[in-house]
């Protein structure tokens, strides 16, 4: 149970890009991410965890449903993780209600498993990049519905969105859409401390200090706004034109449960 000093043996995480942890580490080194650094702080507490990522970049709720729960279950793992929705929010027919039916069928499916089932809610983009506006009430109807399929379920929330933390350009990439190391870092805190690991507290949710130079706003951000735009808005636009995704030929990072390393520096 919860509060022990080894409450699970066997972690499973399911998502898209930010599961697979794009933003934290690169294709030569290999990406870490949030659940990689949350299976680090469980096999610090228990040395014989397993922890296997389903998770691949670019796929819609429906996807992380039809693909990666079947796999998940047969790992019968007694805690995983489910973050999706964000690539759907990004489409232009997004409906909340069908992004929020794949996602409670697998907090319903894992859970009737046994499984301790944690999610978190997403930032108003808006707050990261102001040509992201428009995506605010699709982001407050999404988290209302996790919220409320996570009761039905017994899933624990961590309530990423409502901390004004996330919205410092320091816990993201460069691309905006993903966290870099700092954002997994404190995403994976959040999950820890949302299920009552040993050794957590709200610290994840606490500002950063001032930066070194002022963060530029108005007219004076229009320059990086610009080159933001067109080096990562205009080719995700392209791509989806053409009907191509950022997962294309891509496959899980850790398909089977293995060993975690609790030493690697956080």
């Amino acid at each position: 149970m919860p509060g022990t000093d080894a409450p699970y043996s066997r972690y499973v995480a399911l998502g898209d890009s930010q599961t697979e942890g794009l933003g934290d580490g690169d294709e030569a080194t290999g990406l870490r991410g949030f659940a990689d650094r949350l299976a680090e702080h469980l096999a610090h507490h228990n040395p014989g965890v397993s922890y296997a990522n389903l998770a691949v970049r670019g796929r819609l709720a429906a996807q992380v449903h039809t693909e990666q729960l079947a796999p998940a279950l047969s790992l019968r793992p007694d805690l995983a993780t489910v973050v999706a929705g964000v690539n759907d929010l990004l489409r232009p027919r997004f409906d909340a209600d069908q992004v929020a039916h794949h996602l409670e069928a697998m907090f319903a499916a894992l859970t009737a498993q046994g499984a301790r089932v944690a999610t978190l809610t997403f930032p108003d983009p808006a707050r990261i990049t102001p040509l992201a506006r428009p995506l605010a009430p699709r982001v407050v109807a999404l988290n209302q519905r996790i919220r409320d399929a996570a009761g039905r379920h017994g899933v624990t929330v961590a309530e990423t969105s409502r901390h004004p933390v996330v919205a410092d350009p320091r816990l993201w990439s460069s691309d905006r859409l993903h966290a870099g190391p700092l954002g997994h870092q404190r995403i994976a805190a959040a999950l820890a401390h949302a299920l009552g690991l040993p050794g957590t507290d709200d610290t994840w949710t606490h500002p950063l200090p001032p930066p070194a130079t002022p963060v530029l706003t108005g007219w004076r951000a229009a320059p990086g706004e610009l080159r933001w735009t067109a080096t990562f808005l205009g080719p995700w636009l392209t791509r989806r034109l053409r009907g191509r995704s950022s997962g294309d030929g891509h496959t899980a990072k850790r398909p089977h449960l293995g060993p975690v390393d609790a030493r690697r520096p956080s």
